[in-house]
């Protein structure tokens, strides 16, 4: 346990709390909504912390009697107490260490999900519509809101590619291992011989880098606008409200079209694109710095087999860590705790072992 980031993140806790109650915060409604979600996110770290304290000091104060008392009654009464508070603050240090797993420099962002078809034709697709739900619901357990920001989907159903925003505290936490290539064994609706196919879906989870975070020059990007392939009758789009931007350094593309004002799709494109650009550059440094791809769960390269969901058998297996689950049918409903938690222990212990 990391006494000095602990105290970092108490002096910020505090920190908010006076800027909050400032009269410049409450008229910046973004900034101050901004504060209150990491504010929120410190509170039960800052708690367990101010518990610990407490526990620390009785420990002491009671190791002070040992050296003042000789009466053995009374000494063999501290002892039951002193063992029952190192009980106590083991317990605490191990909640704290949980918390402070998923407490790096992206804790409290927002995120961008992105999941891709992969291989398996219409299957594969089919299997990126369960993913992206099996991600909604557990936002929806989790009080998160989602955003889609952009999505295309198939003729006879399924998305290709959906993009969407989450919003909520720990959705970093709990959705930042899920980044790579998920497979699915499962015998489809169209397969008359009962086979079993195996189709794949990748998925990036990307941090939401504030604009200040992360400028991009105006001067490198390509905008084109276009019309919308949208609905037909009295829908029909009528005006080029679809964005296309390209970073013209990286060769990025993204294109917008689900809005009908040309405004919001390019705040959507500028959106993915920029998260898009800081993963680029986070991965260049993963592959530069191989100490520090030895302490993360698997390689974080987005072409990394990582799960396997095996309808036959009811069995999701997540073969970084060597977890398995029989309960197939509540994992796609968004019951993905026992997974997360799983990997965020996972996590710790080598960043333990490394350091």
């Amino acid at each position: 346990m990391d006494i000095k980031q602990l105290e970092k993140l108490e002096a910020r806790y505090h920190e908010i709390e006076g800027l909050l109650a400032s009269s410049e915060v409450i008229a910046n409604i973004e900034q101050r909504n901004k504060l209150a979600r990491e504010f929120a996110d410190l509170r039960d770290l800052v708690s367990m912390f101010k518990e610990y304290k407490n526990i620390s000091a009785e420990i002491d104060t009671l190791a002070g009697v040992f050296k003042e008392k000789h009466d053995s009654d009374f000494l063999e009464l501290a002892k039951r107490e002193l063992a029952d508070l190192k009980a106590k603050q083991a317990g605490i240090e191990e909640k704290i260490n949980v918390a402070l797993a998923g407490e790096d420099e992206d804790a409290g962002k927002d995120i961008i999900v992105e999941i891709r078809q992969g291989t398996g034709g219409l299957e594969a697709a089919l299997f990126a519509t369960d993913l992206y739900r099996m991600y909604t619901k557990y936002a929806a357990q989790k009080g998160w809101s989602v955003q889609i920001l952009s999505a295309s989907e198939t003729e006879m159903g399924g998305f290709k590619e959906v993009v969407f925003g989450v919003k909520g505290r720990d959705a970093y936490k709990r959705l930042k291992f899920e980044s790579g290539v998920h497979r699915v064994q499962r015998v489809p609706d169209t397969e008359a011989q009962g086979r079993i196919h195996t189709s794949t879906a990748t998925v990036a989870v990307l941090v939401e880098p504030e604009e200040v975070e992360f400028e991009i020059s105006p001067a490198d990007l390509r905008i084109d606008t276009y019309r919308s392939s949208g609905p037909g009758g009295q829908h029909m789009q009528k005006t080029d409200s679809a964005v296309r931007i390209t970073h013209i350094p990286s060769g990025v593309v993204v294109a917008c079209q689900d809005e009908r004002s040309q405004i919001k799709n390019k705040t959507k494109a500028m959106r993915i694109l920029r998260a898009r650009l800081l993963d680029m550059k986070r991965q260049e440094d993963f592959k530069k710095i191989s100490a520090a791809r030895k302490s993360q769960i698997g390689t974080g390269d987005r072409s990394e087999k990582i799960r396997t969901y095996n309808f036959p058998d009811r069995r999701v297996t997540d073969h970084r860590i060597n977890f398995t689950t029989h309960q197939l049918e509540s994992v796609l409903e968004g019951d993905l705790d026992e997974i997360s938690d799983a990997l965020i222990k996972a996590a710790r212990e080598r960043t333990q072992e490394n350091e």
